[in-house]
């Protein structure tokens, strides 16, 4: 049986490898073996999945994966944490089952890993979390599902609706690969050193594709349509499409109207858009 680690485990593998948790890293450890078993067992995975889980840090979630029957693959920036890891986890009764890559995540590819992910179960760094799960859910269509802890503010944002106050960017570029919603909040004294800012779990399943339309042609209507909030479409979108009256033409002939704000409409909505102008 795997054995996870505990407030007193985690502070003595910092101790070990003197990891002094940086913010620039966001590095903010789960210390409670409750939490790391309420993630697992939320991110509904089990026997036969290939996890995917970044920034493993000092191998609390690592271990409550592992513990499964899941394989894990664990992509870890801090040389340091990734070459310590493997020992920490076969420690504790689970070793077989890892395979840790030393990597930034924002820049790996499906080619960079052993095996071809099934689900994405990790605790983000809240800098990078939205560019890291649009990264990683581009570069691995293999990734169904993931359960992902960020800040609760960041949670609100991925996973907002149309007409929401939080709705925005990556809401919309979330909804292109399929279904997110926040599933829990996660309180700040399970982790060490205790960050200054709330948490919570978002979930995610990839869906049917949106449209036909090029990812990349509907995000750059999306990032358009948003880069000025306040303003209407027809007014938003006139350096995406050349000046305010092709926006406008384009508008109409995706059927929207030109006076709507980029915070009304849903990713069917902005792909209409798109392939209006293709």
């Amino acid at each position: 049986m795997t054995e996870l680690l505990g407030p007193a485990e985690i502070r003595a593998l910092a101790a070990e490898l003197d990891v002094r948790p940086t913010k620039k890293l966001g590095q903010n450890f789960v210390h409670d073996p409750n939490t790391v078993r309420r993630i697992v067992d939320l991110s509904g995975i089990g026997e036969g999945d290939v996890v995917l889980e970044v920034g493993p840090g000092l191998g609390s979630l690592t271990l409550g994966l592992l513990a499964t029957g899941a394989e894990v693959v664990a992509v870890e920036i801090d040389l340091v944490l990734a070459g310590r890891l493997p020992s920490t986890v076969a420690e504790r009764g689970g070793g077989e089952r890892l395979t840790v890559v030393g990597a930034d995540a924002l820049r790996i590819t499906a080619d960079d890993l052993p095996a071809r992910p099934t689900a994405l179960v990790a605790n983000l760094p809240y800098n990078v979390a939205v560019p890291v799960v649009l990264h990683l859910l581009a570069e691995l269509p293999s990734l169904a599902s993931g359960l992902v802890m960020v800040q609760t503010e960041v949670a609100d944002r991925m996973a907002a609706g149309p007409g929401s106050r939080t709705y925005g960017v990556p809401s919309v570029k979330l909804a292109w690969y399929g279904k997110t919603r926040k599933v829990a909040a996660v309180p700040r004294a399970v982790f060490w050193p205790v960050p200054n800012v709330d948490s919570a779990l978002v979930a995610f399943e990839r869906g049917d594709v949106v449209s036909s339309v090029d990812r990349e042609r509907l995000f750059a209507v999306v990032d358009a349509a948003f880069s000025q909030r306040r303003k209407t479409l027809r007014a938003a979108l006139a350096s995406w499409a050349g000046s305010a009256e092709r926006a406008g033409e384009l508008l109409e002939k995706a059927g929207i109207d030109p006076k709507t704000r980029g915070e009304q409409l849903d990713v069917h909505q902005f792909a209409r858009i798109a392939a209006a102008a293709s």
